[in-house]
């Protein structure tokens, strides 16, 4: 069974959707990147990039993440270069709840460089932190939280 960060809040799928639909708040949730430079003004449609930095000042390197597909408040699938690592393929899917909440999940798989061939269970476990910090902000942002 593969290991998914999943998370899940009181909010509606419209308003998670509206984070990751603002590209320049990526950086506010996703955890590495540590500015934005550029959003394509698309964004999120397939084939737009978020032009960011990862590192800490003054060790940045520019670095872009890549609208692979989307389905509007429902899937975002991007692709994400990761300088050392290769190219990651990062997929978040929004579900809408019983309740009127909304349950995010995040799965990733590095797809070229020399990670690639590290076993995918290795992967997910080795992820699965990273990906659930990032769930988390994500919700924080959604729900309005201001720490």
């Amino acid at each position: 069974m593969a290991r998914i960060a999943t998370i899940e809040t009181s909010v509606a799928p419209a308003r998670v959707w509206e984070i990751l639909a603002d590209g320049w708040r990526y950086a506010g949730w996703v955890v590495g990147a540590s500015r934005i430079r550029a959003v394509d003004q698309a964004w999120p449609e397939t084939g737009t990039r978020i032009h960011h930095s990862v590192g800490l000042w003054p060790f940045l390197l520019d670095d872009h993440t890549e609208v692979c597909a989307m389905v509007p408040e429902r899937e975002l699938v991007l692709r994400a270069r990761a300088w050392l690592f290769g190219k990651a393929e990062i997929a978040i899917t929004v579900e809408p709840t019983h309740e009127g909440g909304t349950r995010v999940a995040m799965a990733e798989h590095i797809v070229a460089g020399p990670y690639a061939h590290v076993p995918d269970r290795v992967q997910e476990e080795l992820v699965l932190p990273r990906n659930q910090e990032c769930l988390r902000r994500l919700v924080l942002l959604a729900e309005g939280a201001t720490e």
